[in-house]
């Protein structure tokens, strides 16, 4: 089993469902200031290698800093490599090179330059006219039915561990 408790997992989603909920709240009534950056494949990939390093490496690049600290070898070859590969990216990065430069980000979709533009509860309020709260909701209710399901396996689990102890229960009592 990945995780022997959804504990953590569950006090994120709850702490999502709450700043989503103020956010897209602010959103609707005209404050908060929305972060506006454009969406690409290159953005898809960059995340699918990084979360691949992350896999390999068995931590994001902050913990691996702490388990360097703590001596482990693997963690100290992670970092070595996350800068060689830095390097070597550097060297092949320009203004000019793909990912596209800032000129094709419009924050419009430009598929020549592989750009999907940018979207957000306040770029969605202003094209559809629909309020920012609504999408805020929308992944609210998404965010609870993924809590609602850890909250069934959690009962599932609890449920098969009492059946477990019970049979261990039953069986290591002596017969008369």
């Amino acid at each position: 089993m990945l995780f022997s408790t959804y504990r953590n997992t569950k006090a994120l989603l709850v702490a999502m469902m709450i700043l989503t909920f103020g956010f897209t709240l602010f959103i609707t009534f005209g404050e908060g200031h929305t972060m506006h950056f454009d969406v690409g494949l290159n953005t898809f990939a960059g995340l699918f290698i990084f979360g691949v390093g992350m896999v390999l490496a068995g931590a994001c690049t902050v913990s691996t800093w702490v388990k360097a600290g703590e001596g482990n070898i693997g963690a100290v070859w992670a970092l070595i490599f996350t800068f060689v590969g830095m390097f070597l990216f550097s060297l092949v990065w320009s203004v000019d090179y793909w990912p596209p430069a800032p000129v094709s980000m419009t924050g419009e979709p430009n598929l020549e330059a592989l750009q999907l533009g940018y979207a957000n509860a306040a770029t969605l309020q202003e094209k559809f006219g629909i309020p920012a709260i609504v999408f805020g909701l929308m992944q609210v209710a998404v965010l609870y039915g993924i809590y609602r399901a850890i909250l069934r396996k959690e009962a599932i689990q609890a449920g098969h561990h009492r059946e477990v102890s019970e049979s261990h229960e039953a069986s290591s009592t002596p017969a008369e």
